[in-house]
């Protein structure tokens, strides 16, 4: 299993975050920003937008998740140091999340915590539908995935 350590704003709602549920999990690693925290990602697999898409090339590094609302992402992003390498989600997946944003701030494509999670590690060959046991609209999610990332649940 791929390590994966989340990198969690501390005004992101842990009663709401999709992740929570993955705290006791020894293969997530949680921290929890603040503005004197530096994490080098060197060596990691760091998921965002506007990057090249994740693949089964990327096997064999660890993961970093950035985990707050598009507003505070930026914050999060000033934490991360060093070369790490920057993928996104594959064109395609659309969120089951009903997203409402006073702040208009949602990138088009934008998924939630626990979907981009599910995802990444659905491209790196780590097919794990557990990871969506807890999340409310899992199911929604799984039955819209498309073809390009259910062929990795073989």
């Amino acid at each position: 299993m791929t390590h994966t350590v989340i990198i969690r704003h501390p005004r992101e709602r842990r009663s709401k975050c999709s992740l929570t549920p993955l705290e006791e999990r020894a293969e997530y690693e949680f921290l929890v920003w603040s503005r004197d925290l530096v994490f080098d990602a060197t060596g990691y697999t760091v998921l965002g937008v506007d990057a090249p898409p994740i693949s089964v090339a990327d096997q064999g590094r660890p993961l970093l998740v950035l985990d707050g609302t598009w507003r505070l992402l930026a914050d999060i992003e000033q934490a991360v140091a060093g070369e790490p390498v920057r993928r996104s989600i594959p064109s395609g997946v659309r969120t089951a999340y009903p997203r409402v944003s006073r702040y208009g701030t949602d990138p088009e494509g934008g998924l939630a915590s626990i979907e981009a999670l599910f995802v990444a590690k659905a491209m790196l060959g780590e097919w794990d539908p557990s990871l969506l046991e807890d999340y409310r609209w899992g199911e929604a999610f799984l039955a819209d995935l498309p073809e390009e990332i259910r062929a990795h649940s073989l």
